[in-house]
């Protein structure tokens, strides 16, 4: 990564803390990376995954025990945590693009940190499990992260060069996935496949990968990965939704495939065109929404279109009925986090704005701005029991059951592109890196 791009991506930064810390009466942040966790009746360790908070000042992912040092006005300071320890890998110190944009000091033990840090005055962002008796300063206060999260909003250039490389790594996994799906492997195998050729392990994942053949295509969070080899005879489609990880940044992309020429494939490629012409939608000033309402709409078009539903789209919309196809949301603010902070929130210190009563799902309420970068996920999903409450409702006569029953063993289609929102254009990464 370009050593320039992140002093310019660092000075933003120290603006923006600054500021915060002013306003919420601050002088010093102490930031830890976390702890690992022990297992249940085990002496094993849960997979570590970092403070975002941390992450979010210094692109450390995998290095617990760690502390960012934040004092308004002066340059921060990192703990980094390097014990000497034949048990576990140990990280080199660090001599990167980011490290002259810190003061660093080596710790080789955890208590070490205790002389770096003081609560006068201080805000504590982290886990304070263990920490009994250290002098943090205020835990976790409102206001503060309220401020940090809105403004994680808005990307800089370096966060959007993260994101770009996120996606190409993600896209080029996919495609080993897709073409594992094509030869014949089982969920668990195609997985494997993806992981491979991203050369990321599944703790590097920004979440559980999402591969399920046919009918596991309805599960939306489906990450059981049978070992199931199918005869060609019973493959029909595969969606996978699965991403990568870049200095901490997530990618977040889904496709899904026909094994075969047909119906399927077809309303594949609908949903193609439908998802971009969302894509297009994303604007500054428009309420995100909205545009979530344009996907029901687009939703029910398809529905239509393919014989599934008797309702005019609009109708479909307004009854709920594209609901029981459509449960999740459009999409959501993509960044350190998968399913990035702030998405609900109404105003720089707090507040949330809840998402419509018809789509409770909804991960965003917020008006698109510029650099903010989101995901575009519609789908069109037979899942049995929301289809089972369908049929026993007053809406089962707006519905041609026989063509539920033959796209039932396809599962569903969900295609979701990672997106930034320009002044002037938007830039769709996901299909900047497929090619189109």
């Amino acid at each position: 990564m370009d050593k320039q791009l992140y002093a310019e991506h660092m000075a933003t930064l120290r603006q923006r803390y600054d500021e915060i810390l002013e306003q919420t009466g601050f002088d010093t942040l102490n930031v830890l990376s976390g702890r690992p966790k022990v297992q249940f009746l085990d002496d094993n360790y849960y997979p570590f995954r970092v403070n975002p908070q941390f992450k979010a000042l210094v692109p450390v992912t995998d290095n617990p025990h760690s502390w960012v040092i934040y004092r308004r006005g002066q340059k921060p300071r990192l703990l980094f945590y390097r014990p000497v320890d034949f048990w576990h890998y140990v990280p080199p110190a660090p001599r990167t693009f980011w490290s002259d944009e810190y003061d660093i000091e080596l710790l080789a033990k955890p208590d070490e940190a205790r002389q770096f840090l003081s609560g006068d005055n201080a805000a504590f962002i982290g886990e304070s499990d263990g920490l009994d008796g250290w002098d943090l300063g205020t835990p976790n206060p409102d206001e503060l992260l309220a401020r940090l999260h809105w403004a994680r909003a808005y990307k800089t250039p370096y966060e959007m060069a993260c994101l770009r490389k996120a996606n190409r790594i993600a896209v080029d996994a996919h495609r080993a996935a897709e073409a594992a799906f094509r030869g014949g492997a089982s969920e668990f195998e195609i997985n494997l496949a993806y992981l491979q050729a991203a050369g990321q392990g599944e703790n590097q994942m920004p979440y559980g990968n999402i591969v399920g053949l046919n009918e596991h295509a309805a599960i939306l969070h489906y990450t059981h990965l049978s070992t199931r080899h199918l005869p060609e005879a019973e493959r029909r489609s595969f969606l996978i939704d699965a991403g990568a990880d870049c200095h901490g940044y997530c990618a977040d992309i889904t496709r899904t495939y026909a094994y075969r020429d047909g119906e399927l494939a077809e309303l594949v490629a609908a949903m193609h065109e439908k998802e971009q012409e969302l894509v297009a939608g994303l604007k500054p000033g428009v309420p995100y929404p909205d545009l979530h309402r344009e996907c029901h709409l687009k939703v029910g078009e398809l529905l239509q279109q393919f014989g599934v539903i008797k309702a005019a789209p609009e109708n479909a919309v307004e009854s709920g009925l594209t609901g029981t196809f459509m449960p999740h949301g459009l999409g959501h603010f993509l960044g350190l986090q998968v399913h990035d902070v702030g998405g609900h929130q109404s105003a720089p210190a707090g507040g949330t704005t809840p998402p419509p009563e018809q789509f409770p799902f909804l991960r965003t309420t917020r008006t698109v701005e510029e650099n903010q970068v989101f995901t575009i996920e519609p789908g069109l999903y037979f899942i049995d029991s929301l289809l089972a409450d369908l049929k026993d409702g007053q809406l089962a006569g707006e519905v041609h059951w026989d063509k539920v029953e033959q796209l039932r063993p396809f599962g569903g289609v969900r295609i979701e592109d990672n997106v930034i929102v320009h002044s002037d254009r938007v830039e769709n990464m996901t299909r900047d890196c497929f090619g189109g």
